[in-house]
Formats: C-alpha cells, structure tokens, sequence
C-alpha cells in the first residue's frame, strides 16, 4: 500500500483511490466524542471545560478538543453540533447524538443510551428532510440553510464511540469476569444499531473500539491496591484485559456485519492502541505521569469533579493545573486537548484502522 497524505489521492491495494468528499458527519457516542448532548439535555458543563480552545464552556468534557473535532477539520468540515442543542445550531454538515455517559446497552450513567442515539437520528432525518423539501415559492426557508441535504444521507460518515461506559459501569457493580460476560450482549445491541442505520441508508461506518479504560486514573483509585492488578504503567490489568476481550469480539462483529450488509463500507479503529502507546511513551512525548490528571481530585474515594471546589483541612481540591498540556487525562476520566491531538492523529490516516486506510477515503469499498 502507498499512501501520498500531501494530496487528494490514495494508493490502496494498487488502485488509486479518489477523496470521499464526505459532506456531513453523524456521530454516536459517550463522552469521548460528546459537542454538546449532555450539556444541552442536564446542565452546562462548566469551566474550566473548554477554557483552553473555547475560551468557554463548550458541552465538551475536556479543556479543548475531542477527536470528532480533528475529524472534523482533517475532512474540512465545521465542528459537529449536538443534536440536542436547538439554539443557534446548524446541522447542515451533520450531527452529533452522542451524549457524555452514554453506554450501548440500557441503564448506566446516562438515559441517552445507543438505542435512543439512533432513534433520535431517524427522527432528525425524517423532520430535517419533509422540512428541506416543502415548497419554498420562490423564497429559501430561513431554516433551509441549516439542514442537511437529503442526498447528503447516503454519502455521509457516520462515526462511532462508544462501549466505555458499559464496562466501566458493570465494573462499578460486578466482578471482571461478570463485566466479560455481558460482552456478547452488549454488541448484540451494537450490531441490531448498525443494521438500523442500514435500512435508512446509512453506508459509510468508522467505528472506534473502546480505550484502556484499566489506564485512567480514576480506574487506579479504586483497583491500584489489590495484589498484582498494575502492570508495567502502572495500569489496572483485569479492566484492560476485559477491554481487550471487547475489542476483539466487536472486530469480529464488524467481519460478520461486512458480509451481512453488502452494500456498506466498515472501517474498524483501534483506538485502544493509539491511547496505550500515548501512555506508554508518556514521558518521551513530554507528559507527566499518565496517572495523574489535571482538573479535580479525589478525596479518598470520593470525587470532585472538575469546575467543582472542596477544602478538606485547607487543602483544595478540584482546581485545574496550570498547564494541561503536560497531562495526557484531563479529570481522570477524559483525555486532554493534547493527547486528543496525538490520538487523532495515529488513527486519523487509517495505520491503526481496518482495512488501514484514512478517514477522508473510507467510502471505498476494500
């Protein structure tokens, strides 16, 4: 495979490939990818969330960026506005569904499960295209201009991530190995949601599989103290390991989706990867301890969620660092701006992917 990245072309299997010219994104997620969801729907995330790119509150949980809005620019699109957000929004190149929380299967953090993510999408593409199509006598409706074309439907992006909040979740209440055996159910769920979006037309698939949920901080304050859980960076190995297991049997499950759906182009990411090799060469990269975090805190076990402030003895905690650029997790839970960039950009130009081959060219059928 060749791969020229300072044009328009791409070299895959000896056939030269042609841009995809993606037009709209429509994104399904948790927190990882959430614009805006969780924001609009329960309350606005605060600052400092946003404060170094935005310079405001932006419905993301980090200080910057998430890896959608790398997407985004890498395909010369505008950031992604969340479908639940209705004041001042335009949807005209794409929409994001997910919603920080967010899990596969119904209950956990969130009421925005995947289930509710797609139905609210067929609900948006039926309004949004009676809407664009209504007779116009001679004058552009004032709402046109924000709405997707209808055509675009067929010929958009429609990414994935999400899987995190199911595990973590039942790691909260049950044993690992429990936590492994909800796996098949859970991309059961996945699989039905694909087949879903098929039938309304939904061609083009970039699915991520989930992180090394055992590396975040907030994993070690509750697993770091049993006997041989830590491996070599200091990461929990029972949570990783049950990532592992996820990953692989959500890989096989686009195999079988591929053969089921003819007509689709699935695109499989290995993000776990990309976030592993961030923290692993942390210090070569110029980041502190990846077990540390830079908004919020923990007192004992319990929480201070960043934009948040708590004084126990004149210590405060929940206040952010002065520079998160040195922290790959922004509140131990979500990564920073910074490790989004680097993350984006392992995964971006298809060396992580399946079949490897750039998000801007994944329409192509391999």
């Amino acid at each position: 495979m060749v791969v020229v990245f300072g044009g328009r072309m791409e070299v895959f299997g000896g056939a030269a490939l042609t841009s995809c010219g993606f037009q709209a994104i429509y994104n399904f997620g948790d927190s990882n990818s959430d614009t805006g969801g969780r924001s609009a729907a329960l309350g606005v995330i605060p600052l400092p969330n946003g404060e170094t790119f935005f310079g405001k509150p932006s419905g993301r949980v980090c200080n910057g960026r998430l890896i959608i809005d790398f997407f985004a620019e890498e395909l010369g699109l505008p950031y992604l506005n969340a479908y639940l957000d209705s004041v001042g929004t335009s949807f005209s190149h794409g929409a994001n569904f997910a919603a920080a929380g967010s899990s596969i299967r119904v209950g956990g953090y969130s009421p925005f499960h995947l289930d509710v993510q797609i139905s609210q999408f067929i609900q948006f593409k039926s309004r949004s295209t009676d809407l664009y199509n209504q007779p116009s006598n001679g004058n552009i409706p004032p709402c046109k201009s924000s709405l997707p074309r209808p055509y675009d439907f067929s010929n958009a992006l429609y990414t994935f991530d999400i899987g995190q909040n199911d595990l973590s979740y039942g790691f909260q209440y049950n044993p690992v190995e429990t936590v492994r055996g909800f796996i098949p159910d859970i991309l059961d769920k996945f699989s039905q949601a694909i087949r879903q979006l098929y039938m309304t037309g939904a061609r083009f698939f970039w699915v991520h599989n989930t992180g090394p949920i055992g590396c975040l901080p907030n994993s070690l304050v509750y697993d770091r103290s049993k006997p041989g859980n830590l491996d070599q960076n200091g990461c929990v190995k029972p949570n990783n390991e049950v990532a592992q297991e996820f990953n692989r049997q959500l890989k096989y499950r686009i195999y079988q989706l591929r053969a089921q759906l003819s007509n689709a182009t699935f695109t499989y990411v290995d993000v776990y990867s990309a976030k592993y090799a961030l923290i692993s060469n942390a210090k070569n990269l110029g980041f502190d301890d990846p077990t540390k975090f830079c908004c919020g805190g923990y007192i004992g076990t319990y929480r201070v969620d960043c934009g948040s402030k708590a004084i126990v003895n004149g210590t405060v905690y929940g206040s952010p660092c002065a520079d998160p650029s040195k922290y790959i997790s922004w509140d131990g839970i979500h990564y920073s701006e910074a490790a989004n960039i680097l993350v984006a950009k392992l995964i971006v130009k298809g060396s992580l992917s399946d079949p490897p081959i750039s998000i801007a060219y994944a329409c192509h059928h391999q």
